[in-house]
């Protein structure tokens, strides 16, 4: 059976995605490409906003098109939150929740091989696989994925779910509470995709930070780990249960001391994960880049209380400030939502405002879409869609003006790049720096792609910095 994806969303999903490949391939089946002809496609969904939802629905009609026999599996988190409206659009057959997703090659390989033959026909109605998640249930191990789509870097998924409820999102219903996954299943994943050539392994999750806080998760070392056994035992309270944000330290640790040549990054975190005290700590590993999302949603304290944000503008330029004392041109990248219900032109400035003092990497702006069944949906004062369309464009453009700051500062300073491609319309390698600057390096006769290589920072360039090697 010849088995084609397409994934939509964060890098939860990609590394789903790259699970369910593995798993199939696994099975004796082939992998195609997105856009090519398949026997199967799954879709690998979002909710985040109305057009996530709306772009899910899209590439299951597209897919259809491609190959109107095939067998179209939708999965991800609008499957689980919406999956009668999933259910409708023609041409689905298999919908399977975010719990399942590991079910998917051999839900997929069962449907083909029923209905392929043609001896009975195909149900007018899809199969629906989505249950609600269970308070208490654990992390599904999926398994070590050892490949990933591209050649340099690669995510690993360190947790599932999220208890904030932030009120405008939909998330925790998708995804369910905590769930965090064995330390020894994260370093053994860490130290197969090391091995297999990776320089750059991404930490990633639904709420990241939350990595071993939920009551029941108590962690197993075998003989031989005595020294994370007692980091663990550090970092939690008195009831055995980790203290905010310190099981990712233990994490970082294991993985910093794998003996090789690689670089750590850390998705998308919430602000209060860290505080100024505890910057040095966390920053101490010398394989971390020097470059964190911190989702700081609006700049409003009012706002934000609305949000259920769990911090203050001032607690954001607090540790925003410890960042750059750091490290003077420490990476920062931001969410921004516009419009939230009952903001004002002054929150929204307040917003603006942060953004003018602060030498962000990247800004990303969204409009402030409505999700059923959150607590933001039933507020008053809703902006109208011009208002927020408008927020989001004045966001984007002082986002720009923060992100040329940001390379002028980085004028001049040397940074380790990870080598990804060669991009032919310039004649550069292209690579990312540790804090997280797009570099286009002169050719300078040898094949950089792949390697870590210092280079001299010289001028904004395309969308990003040009550079040579050092």
């Amino acid at each position: 059976m010849k088995v084609s994806f397409y994934t939509l969303g964060c890098r939860v999903n990609q590394y789903e995605t790259e699970m369910m490949k593995e798993r199939f391939l696994a099975a004796g089946h082939e992998v195609r490409g997105e856009e090519e002809w398949a026997d199967a496609y799954v879709i690998n969904t979002c909710t985040v906003t109305s057009l996530a939802d709306r772009k899910s629905r899209q590439f299951i009609r597209r897919m259809k098109r491609i190959n109107p026999d095939s067998i179209i599996c939708v999965t991800g988190c609008y499957a689980q939150v919406s999956a009668d409206e999933v259910a409708k659009v023609e041409g689905v057959n298999l919908i399977v929740g975010t719990s399942d997703k590991g079910e998917i090659p051999r839900l997929v390989s069962q449907y083909h091989e029923q209905y392929a033959a043609g001896c009975c026909g195909i149900p007018k109605s899809p199969d629906i696989f989505v249950r609600e998640h269970e308070k208490g249930e654990a992390y599904e191990e999926t398994g070590i994925i050892t490949s990933m789509e591209g050649k340099t870097r690669a995510n690993i998924k360190i947790q599932e779910g999220c208890n904030r409820y932030c009120t405008y999102c939909e998330i925790p219903f998708a995804r369910g509470d905590v769930r965090s996954r064995q330390p020894m299943a994260v370093l053994s994943e860490a130290k197969a995709l090391v091995g297999a050539g990776f320089k750059e392994v991404v930490l990633t999750g639904i709420n990241t930070a939350l990595y071993g806080t939920e009551a029941n998760f108590r962690p197993e070392f075998p003989k031989g780990y005595e020294k994370y056994a007692k980091l663990w035992k550090e970092a939690c309270n008195e009831d055995g249960v980790c203290k905010y944000g310190t099981g990712l330290g233990l994490i970082l640790a294991m993985i910093n001391d794998i003996d090789e040549d690689f670089r750590i990054r850390i998705s998308s975190l919430e602000p209060t994960v860290i505080n100024k005290e505890d910057i040095g700590t966390v920053l101490g590993y010398d394989k971390l880049c020097h470059h964190m999302h911190l989702s700081m949603q609006s700049g409003s304290n009012r706002v934000l209380n609305n949000m259920n944000r769990h911090y203050t503008k001032e607690d954001y330029m607090e540790i925003a400030a410890a960042l750059f004392d750091f490290d003077s041109n420490f990476g920062i990248s931001t969410d921004i939502i516009a419009g939230f219900p009952g903001e004002s032109e002054e929150d929204f400035q307040e917003s603006l405002d942060v953004i003018s003092k602060v030498n962000f990497c990247k800004v990303h702006a969204f409009d402030y879409s409505k999700r059923a069944g959150t607590k933001a949906a039933e507020m008053k004062e809703h902006i109208a869609p011009p208002i927020k369309k408008q927020r989001v464009k004045k966001l984007i453009e002082e986002g720009k003006k923060a992100y040329q700051r940001f390379l002028a500062a980085n004028e001049g300073d040397c940074r380790k790049v990870l080598v990804e491609e060669k991009d032919f319309a310039t004649g550069k390698y292209v690579g990312y720096t540790d804090n997280y600057i797009r570099t286009y390096i002169d050719d300078n006769g040898e094949n950089l792609i792949g390697q870590m290589v210092k280079v001299i920072l010289k001028k904004s360039y395309c969308d990003g910095i040009s550079a040579v090697v050092k």
